[in-house]
């Protein structure tokens, strides 16, 4: 009988082979039946047979102790029959009957089957036993093999692996840098690697992806002193064949940068034995971790110049180390040690002075010439001042976020307030403690992921703390709207804020703050209105020559991790946070925790996408509670203190916060490439550019927003720009659907739903955007602040901070007014008044002189719109854009009631629009006479409107869809030399994108531009509550996409023209002392600086169509795209053909635009 038969027999013969009166063991009942019992389970089939076997091993002590607990009964039961039945011999022996004998010798035989049995049983057991613990060893050792970080690599190349076993078991304290030295000199076993990529499309970006996600795993290790990881996960993805072809040479060398910061040469050689197996070759960053590693473990100068002969075998000089490689002060000194210890002589390479690198650009010469110095503006602010500003923003961008009073009517204090205020105060103290330990559990669950060889979260994990992560959640919390957000929306804002902390806590953690406090306060002795400088120079030029360039900037993470590592904390977010049932019954004392989150599906533009949405009964509890606080980024609100000049493609704007120069597509990197590898004098144009734009201080218009505050807080309107609130939404019918109802019924009141969600969630989105807008206007209401800027790829300027900047709205516009405040000058008044005509719209056809007079005319209500704007005749209401002429009215009727209307301080500013700029620029390129008369670069009376130009040959047809194409078809009749550019901007993008390559160009100014339109590349996350898949159209490792690149070939190329134009005109007014700022092709400056603004922007316009703009267009496209071994090709020879046709140009004289009144006005 088998165990497992005696263990399912052993309770049926329980009562037969148990003594009477003696109680069972109740353990060991249980025990039996435990193993004996057929239960289901959820247990792995593996930890099934575990539990079995043990099984066994319990029922083996059960039956030995009942096998002797037997051998004592029978042996006492036997003793007693003999007693019985036998006499008690004369001579004093004790001889037992025949009978008696031989009854005892049959019981103890049967006991003796069953000994022999039990034994048999035993030795079974025990055999397993030593097999189950056997077992259990070598998969405990595999696990901690699994779990334990490994060191030594191994290699596919036979002689490699060779070299590095002999040399192990061989030569043990063998020196490391023998073995380093013949590693450099052999050569890599497999060359051009970078020719093996996949072919297909998909399985490329798959791989890509991949590797990117690989390299940011390396380095974010680096960051959180994880290196062993790194090494462990480097080894392992090096060990397999496949995950190998994957690796790339900054992988290998993040590694090796890490072991030479703790000079570990032993670990350091490893990772070189790697690298050469995998067919690499050393490069500068190679050399330079060897040499860092060298010159910490004090190596003697012989081996070091071994290194360094080596290096120069191979193509590479040691003053490229310094020039070329982006590395720490401390990395570069160890550098210079190491190198000097070798050669003493050595010295560093000079970098050109920043006075010797001056843009040649003949558009630029100008402002860069030496010979022709000047003295720039300054803030109207003393030093002590603007010290004090740059401490309250440091402070501000340290903390990484701000809270703002809301501008919302606040609540009386009654006691369900409280109650609701006290209710949440305890979830968040809860939530807080349940997050940071979730958080933990997640940590711990990546960390051994990435044990695993795998590249994990943990990483990124371990930037910010359990609870700066929880603060970041309950933040988000907070903010989520009641309809919801996308899952993938939700997931990117996250790992992008992770990010900015993560920067932000970096240079708080170095010493770059300090640096940044003593050079900050030098430069600003450029701008202060009580200082002096040696030499009067651009903002850029003095932050460069006051000291050295700044550290290498962080490298954003691919966009597949950000979302990734969003969507985990999303997650922990949707689990962790909950609340009683009872918040969300009516009547009810539920202590059931519900979700706070749920995660729900909806159609959004025809596609079904996930979104995270709050529980109702929470944002019930929010709306209750009425705090009145809103949190934002420190990125998000205008700075304090002026921002830092921009000097490279990474370093400008904020004091700390990470910015952009060129904002693009989140995940696209090619427009960051091009401005690295562009030559840094070529940028200096944008750069001083958007510097001079940020410099401009302001500040709000108080008056303004106390009346736009006033219907905010009621019931808004909506006809004036002020939302309403979300109470003033339309209903959605309620009641049930009626029994019997028609299908046209039901179709009507399912639309009529759909459309009153539709509005509500409009409404809402409107109004939280006037609340950010207003909230923050209030909180900067009594302050000077400035508004960095940066720019798209096309080179059009934008200021950073999203919610509160003058290129928003009319009710935007107006709330801002310039803080530096100019006389307004015998001719400022006027300027004031046309511009208020301007925003009336009233007057576009009509001179400037018949504006003036009507604004006399109507100066009656002027005045009544400045003194009773809500309550007299609201003639201001009128105007197409209405805030804006109140405010204009307002600061007429300060300067009319001045004693000197001329010496009046006036802080508000005056635009002047282009007329249909686009068009003008494309008049331009071609000197088309017919088209510059119809858009003003030809001297008139009145302003010509090319729209009603055209209206005029036509007439007006009821059917206004002919009308529209009989309007654009008149349009290309004038503009014959636009249509001729139009077509050859296009078809020129169509033949180059059909050769594999996006469109690209350099502006007037040295701004590389590329288009950044491919085919969709699939980017897929799995796992969690939902699988995210998300496009990206910027992924250069896609084909272009033909059609995006041909129609956006023409305006793009345009509108880097109008930035070139308005950048031109930026500088040069700035160096006239104006303040200048822009909204695409409307410029702003003070009213009595228009007519000098007015002069630069028509000299700025000249000189740029002066240069030869299409050809060197053609010239550069030619060389970009058709030059090289692939011009042989047919695809190549049609563009060539088409590239070199450059449209003729007409007779138009550029130099009429000079004296054209209305060219922009």
């Amino acid at each position: 009988m088998s165990a497992l038969r005696w263990g399912r027999g052993a309770a049926g013969l329980r009562c037969a082979l148990w003594p009477a009166g003696r109680p069972c063991l109740l353990v060991e009942e249980g025990t039996l039946r435990g193993i004996c019992g057929c239960r289901r389970s959820s247990v792995s089939p593996c930890e099934q047979a575990h539990r079995k076997d043990w099984g066994h091993a319990e029922l083996l002590e059960v039956l030995e102790a009942r096998a002797r607990q037997l051998q004592a009964d029978c042996v006492l039961e036997v003793t007693e029959k003999w007693v019985d039945m036998t006499q008690v011999p004369e001579a004093g022996g004790c001889r037992p009957p025949r009978k008696a004998q031989a009854g005892a010798e049959a019981t103890l035989g049967l006991s003796g089957r069953w000994a022999r049995k039990l034994d048999k049983e035993k030795r079974v057991m025990q055999k397993r036993k030593q097999q189950l613990e056997v077992k259990l060893q070598q998969r405990a050792e595999q696990r901690a093999r699994k779990q334990q970080l490994r060191v030594e690599p191994r290699l596919l190349s036979g002689q490699l692996a060779a070299r590095l076993q002999q040399w192990q078991l061989h030569t043990p304290g063998s020196p490391w840098e023998e073995q380093l030295a013949w590693l450099l000199q052999e050569s890599p076993r497999r060359l051009h690697r970078e020719k093996q990529d996949p072919v297909d499309s998909m399985a490329r970006t798959r791989c890509e992806g991949q590797q990117q996600r690989l390299l940011a795993f390396l380095q974010c290790c680096m960051l959180v002193d994880q290196l062993a990881l790194a090494h462990h996960v480097l080894v392992t993805q090096h060990s397999r064949t496949r995950q190998q072809r994957g690796l790339t040479l900054p992988m290998y060398n993040t590694v090796l940068l890490g072991w030479a910061c703790k000079g570990s040469f032993k670990e350091l050689v490893y990772v070189f034995f790697m690298l050469k197996d995998a067919g690499f070759t050393p490069d500068l960053l190679s050399y330079a971790a060897v040499l860092q590693c060298m010159g910490r473990l004090d190596q003697d100068a012989s081996t070091i110049q071994r290194c360094l002969k080596q290096m120069a075998q191979d193509g590479l000089q040691p003053q490229e180390l310094f020039r070329s490689l982006a590395l720490c002060k401390e990395a570069q000194a160890a550098l210079l040690s190491t190198v000097r210890k070798a050669y003493p002589t050595f010295s560093l390479p000079q970098p050109p002075l920043p006075s010797s690198q001056v843009n040649n650009s003949p558009l630029l010469r100008d402002i860069y010439d030496k010979d022709c110095p000047t003295s720039y503006p300054r803030q109207h602010l003393p030093l002590k001042t603007l010290k004090s500003l740059f401490q309250e923003q440091l402070s501000m961008e340290m903390a990484t976020t701000i809270t703002v009073a809301s501008v919302e009517k606040a609540p009386s204090l009654t006691k369900e307030v409280l109650l609701a205020r006290k209710t949440l105060q305890g979830l968040r103290v809860q939530w807080e403690v349940e997050l940071c330990r979730v958080l933990q559990e997640t940590k711990a669950s990546e960390a051994h992921a990435a044990r695993e060889g795998r590249p994990s979260l943990f990483p990124y994990l371990c930037l910010l703390s359990e609870g700066e992560f929880a603060g970041l959640l309950l933040q988000t919390l907070q903010a989520l709207p009641p309809q919801g957000e996308s899952l993938l929306s939700l997931a990117q804002q996250l790992g992008l804020r992770i990010f900015s902390r993560h920067v932000v806590q970096r240079k708080l953690l170095s010493d770059e703050v300090r640096t940044l406090e003593q050079r900050y306060f030098k430069y600003l002795r450029l701008l202060a209105s009580d200082s002096q400088v040696a030499v009067s120079c651009l903002p850029r030029q003095h932050w460069e020559a006051l000291g050295a360039p700044e550290p290498p900037h962080e490298q954003p993470w691919p966009l597949p991790v950000v979302v990734q590592l969003g969507k985990q904390l999303a997650e922990v977010l949707v689990q962790t946070v909950k609340m009683p049932g009872h918040l969300a019954e009516r009547q009810g004392s539920s202590c059931k925790l519900i979700p706070v989150l749920y995660h729900v599906y909806s159609f959004r533009s025809f596609r079904q996408i996930g979104i995270l949405k709050p529980h109702p009964a929470f944002m019930q509890l929010l709306a209750t509670a009425a705090e009145r606080t809103m949190t934002f980024e420190a990125a998000e609100v205008p700075m304090l203190c002026p921002p830092l000049p921009w000097t490279s493609p990474h370093s400008g704007a904020f004091l700390l916060s990470p910015t952009k120069l060129m904002r693009s597509m989140e995940g696209t990197t090619q427009h960051q490439r091009l401005l690295e590898a562009c030559p840094p004098t070529e940028l200096h144009g944008a750069l001083d550019a958007l510097t001079q734009l940020g410099n401009c201080a302001w500040r709000v218009n108080g008056r303004v927003l106390d009346l736009v505050l006033k219907l905010f807080t009621a019931k808004g309107c909506p006809r004036l720009g002020v939302p309403a609130p979300p109470s003033e939404a339309p209903r959605p019918p309620q009641g049930r659907l009626q029994q019997g109802a028609s299908p046209e019924h039901k179709a009507e009141l399912r639309r009529e739903i759909a459309r009153c969600l539709k509005v509500a969630r409009e409404m809402h989105s409107l109004r939280t955007d006037a609340l950010y807008r207003l909230s923050l206007a209030q909180h900067l209401r009594h302050r000077i602040f400035w508004l960095p800027h940066n720019m798209d790829f096309r080179g059009r300027t934008y200021p950073c901070p999203p919610h509160f900047n003058h290129l928003g709205s009319d009710l935007a516009r107006a709330l801002l007014e310039f803080a530096q405040g100019r006389p307004l000058g015998p001719h400022g008044l006027d300027w004031l008044k046309v511009h208020l005509v301007n925003l009336t719209g009233l007057k576009k056809r009509e001179s400037l002189q018949a504006r003036l007079a009507f604004a006399d005319e109507v100066m009656k209500d002027i005045l009544d719109s400045a003194d009773r704007p809500l309550t007299g005749g609201k003639w201001w209401m009128e105007a197409d854009e209405p805030w804006q002429a109140l405010a204009c009215c307002m600061e007429i009727a300060q300067a009319l009631r001045a004693r000197d209307p001329a010496a009046h301080i006036s802080h508000f500013p005056v635009h002047q629009d282009g007329s249909c700029n686009g068009l003008q620029h494309y008049a331009a390129l071609g000197r088309d006479s017919v088209g510059a008369a119809s858009v003003n670069l030809v001297p008139s009376d009145l302003p010509q409107d090319v729209y009603s130009g055209v209206a005029t040959q036509e007439f007006v047809w009821e059917a206004s869809h002919y009308l529209v194409r009989q309007v654009f078809n008149s349009l290309q009749e004038m503009f014959s030399g636009t249509r001729a550019i139009q077509r050859w901007l296009a078809e020129s993008a169509r033949l180059i994108a059909r050769t594999g390559s996006a469109v690209e160009w350099v502006t007037p100014l040295g701004i590389p531009v590329i288009q950044p339109y491919h085919q969709d590349a699939k980017v897929l996350i799995n796992g969690g509550i939902q699988s995210l898949t998300f496009s990206n159209s910027g992924d250069t490792s896609q084909k272009p996409n033909i059609l995006k690149q041909k129609n956006g070939f023409p305006p793009n190329f345009i509108h880097s023209l109008d930035s070139s134009h308005m950048m031109l005109t930026a500088l040069h007014c700035y160096r006239k002392g104006l303040t200048f700022v822009s909204v695409h092709d409307c410029f702003w400056t003070h009213a009595a600086d228009v007519p000098i603004m007015n002069q630069v922007c028509r000299e700025q316009f000249v000189r740029l169509h002066s240069q030869p703009i299409l050809h060197d267009l053609s010239r550069f496209l030619v060389e970009r795209f058709c030059s090289g071994p692939r011009s042989k090709k047919a695809r190549v020879a049609r563009l060539l053909d088409m590239l070199l046709s450059v449209p003729k140009t007409g007779a138009f004289n550029l130099e009429q635009v000079k004296h054209s009144t209305y060219f922009f006005s």
